[in-house]
């Protein structure tokens, strides 16, 4: 299968454009000269919420005409908004806050382009994830951003489940009304030793970075009023499993190998899993060896 590829560069195609533009997550001084420009030139912005961005617009004295493009209109939107830009015309598409698609809609309009071998030309710029990251001094890589959490319990216990013994900072989003309940589900999953930075209203006049473990984060959420949204950091887990805790030692045989870490516990099948890792063999292989198969 050959690789599509698209250029962004003008004149190499004669379908319009679409850019994706973030804008400030808190601070007007955050938006870039070309994103000005950008949201200047197009001939339409495609808005999470107009009312919101005719605010930025009114600021930068920018005309532009917008259309609104949010999660409960997504799929009767993308139609018309990939018509006008195979017609020619060039869009903008903008979040409330940071980047597009992070958090907001617009995958499906890019994907929705990609198909069509529309130009996408992203714009860099604001992004809470990484600005909390960068600020909370916790190891900032590897790192895997989440988003916002589910929000029905057995939906959140069960991905909570998952991502305990992720050995990745985690950078998860939250509303301040539902913060409690987060750190909470966060306290009961992971620990309450566990590291954690509570960034709050990032780039903003009450912009604060509250430091310590789950338990005090979740202290603080029942005792004090809790405003503003919220990026949390937290740290991997930094406690190795049980087969990490059992040294390799490939003088045994496999056999021995994954009696070894059976005996700390593990399934036979994941003990087979991991010596055929540490060896660099197929699990067969070991499994033959470990129930003495010829």
């Amino acid at each position: 299968m050959l690789i599509e590829r698209t250029s962004s560069f003008k004149g190499v195609t004669t379908s319009g454009r679409l850019y994706l533009v973030p804008t400030p997550i808190g601070n007007l001084g955050d938006m870039s000269p070309r994103a000005v420009t950008t949201l200047q030139e197009v001939d339409l912005i495609a808005a999470e919420d107009t009312r919101n961005t005719a605010k930025l617009l009114n600021y930068f004295e920018i005309k532009t005409p917008q259309i609104s493009f949010h999660e409960h209109n997504t799929m009767e939107r993308i139609p018309l908004l990939v018509d006008k830009l195979l017609a020619g015309q060039n869009l903008a598409q903008v979040s409330d806050a940071g980047m597009p698609s992070i958090s907001d809609p617009g995958q499906e309009l890019v994907k929705a382009c990609i198909e069509k071998q529309i130009p996408v030309v992203p714009l860099p710029g604001p992004n809470a994830a990484l600005t909390a990251l960068i600020a909370s001094g916790i190891t900032p890589q590897p790192f895997t951003f989440y988003g916002f959490l589910p929000r029905k319990n057995k939906d959140l216990k069960a991905e909570l489940a998952t991502l305990a013994n992720e050995r990745y900072t985690l950078i998860f989003y939250e509303a301040p009304h539902r913060l409690k309940k987060t750190l909470k589900a966060l306290l009961e999953a992971f620990g309450g030793d566990r590291q954690v930075v509570l960034c709050r209203e990032l780039t903003k006049q009450y912009e604060e970075f509250l430091r310590g473990d789950l338990q005090a984060a979740y202290d603080f959420s029942s005792t004090e009023e809790v405003r503003g949204e919220f990026v949390l950091i937290v740290a991997g887990n930094s406690t190795p499993n049980k087969a990490e805790q059992v040294e390799q030692d490939t003088n045994l045989s496999l056999k021995a190998q994954v009696e070894a870490l059976v005996a700390t516990g593990l399934k036979p099948n994941a003990a087979i899993k991991e010596v055929a890792k540490r060896n660099n063999l197929k699990k067969q292989v070991v499994y033959n060896d470990y129930h003495e198969i010829d």
